[in-house]
């Protein structure tokens, strides 16, 4: 089996309290109200509307070798997977590696074009770390999110490196990061600020 040397990163664009993800949401609104006119437009406008100048950050998103992601961050389908369903990003999504769903519900691996691959992960979060760590070998592993996936990896103590994209807004309620993690010593890394997005990562100590 392959050695991970490689670092664990989880990367999340959140609100100026601390939110990913605003209420209410919905696959035609999968980051809820954000008080944009849908697709999380408001909260992600540094991603959409502003890429170039966040060229680094972006790219830096999707340099790992391997992925992690709960059901939630892969798509709208809940309970048995009674539709068809490949993910919100067409049939070649941004990763280019293996990633590796969170879910109660088995269902075979899902090739994409790019180099893609969606394994599916009945058994818990360590078990998707594993064979993430296996599939990445050097590289670094990216658990994506959303905040609760991320959450509970970070309870777990599985998290070296926290990037945030804060946006300069506030949702008031929704999904947040932190929620149920015990209190974590955090070292700043680097901190940049952009025209619609503060990037800063943490470095998790304790």
């Amino acid at each position: 089996m392959t050695t991970h040397t490689g670092k664990v990163i989880s990367s999340l664009t959140i609100s100026a309290d601390g939110y990913s993800a605003g209420l209410n949401q919905t696959e035609e609104r999968p980051f809820g109200e954000d008080g944009g006119d849908g697709w999380g437009d408001k909260l992600h406008a540094w991603f959409t509307e502003t890429a170039e100048e966040n060229k680094a950050e972006i790219d830096e998103i999707i340099a790992a070798k391997a992925f992690i992601m709960g059901r939630n961050m892969f798509g709208p389908v809940r309970g048995e997977w009674d539709r068809e369903w490949n993910g919100w990003w067409g049939q070649d999504p941004p990763y280019h590696a293996p990633v590796f769903v969170l879910t109660h519900h088995a269902r075979e691996p899902q090739p994409m074009d790019g180099g893609t691959t969606f394994h599916f992960v009945t058994d818990g979060i360590e078990s998707a770390l594993a064979q993430a760590r296996a599939a990445a070998g050097d590289g670094d592993v990216a658990v994506m999110g959303g905040a609760t996936t991320i959450n509970q990896y970070l309870a777990a103590g599985l998290i070296d490196e926290l990037r945030l994209h804060i946006s300069p807004l506030t949702l008031g309620a929704g999904t947040r990061l932190f929620e149920g993690v015990p209190p974590l010593t955090l070292e700043q890394v680097s901190a940049r600020a952009a025209r619609l997005v503060t990037h800063v990562t943490y470095r998790v100590v304790s």
